[in-house]
């Protein structure tokens, strides 16, 4: 079952079979709930909403409604970016989309020098690079995060936020140059890409 592709999965789960949903979940859980929290910013409001998600993918599949174009990632990702925008207007506030406490983006980075000296420098250029990410508007922070984070395709990141692949490539040039100027504006250290 792990080895069939989403559309086959999606065609197996509305046929009756159960494991295909749970396969589809597995296969892209991280990314969903990741893009969810960088938006929301509270752990269990993310957890809400990816619940209410996938309810909303469940009741959608089973009702018919799906249009099975073998792009069920990005999918899902629109009904999750819709869940949020809905949050919002409910709430009568803007989203941020970086987070200052709870899950840590930067705690994945893989560095070979564990030395306390090096852990400290990793730490504040974390901190530096975070605040600098947050001072990007809304649109370029959405881009750069799913980006550079969720590891999504810009074809996939234009679906998900309405746009154009251009738009969204657009804000991803926008976002690192900006982080640049405000990068040498502070006379930081990074590399960017």
């Amino acid at each position: 079952m792990n080895k069939k592709s989403d559309q086959e999965l999606v065609q197996a789960y509305v046929k009756g079979e159960e494991k295909a949903l749970q396969v589809l979940l597995e296969r892209y859980k991280t990314k969903i709930y990741t893009s969810i929290y960088h938006q929301v910013k509270d752990q269990y409001l993310a957890e809400d909403i990816f619940q209410e998600t996938f309810i909303k993918v469940i009741n959608t599949l089973k009702a018919g409604r799906y249009n099975d174009e073998g792009k069920f990632l990005p999918w899902v990702m629109r009904i999750a970016h819709n869940m949020v925008i809905d949050h919002f207007r409910r709430e009568k506030r803007a989203p941020n989309v970086i987070n200052n406490d709870g899950f840590d983006i930067f705690e994945v980075l893989q560095f070979s020098d564990d030395s306390v000296e090096a852990r400290m420098v990793k730490d504040q250029r974390d901190v530096d690079l975070k605040r600098i990410i947050q001072l990007l508007p809304d649109d370029q922070k959405e881009v750069l995060i799913m980006r550079l984070f969720c590891d999504m395709s810009f074809k996939d990141i234009a679906d998900i936020t309405e746009v154009s692949i251009n738009t969204a490539l657009g804000r991803m040039r926008y976002a690192l140059s900006n982080l640049r100027k405000m990068i040498e504006e502070n006379n930081m250290m990074f590399q960017l890409g």
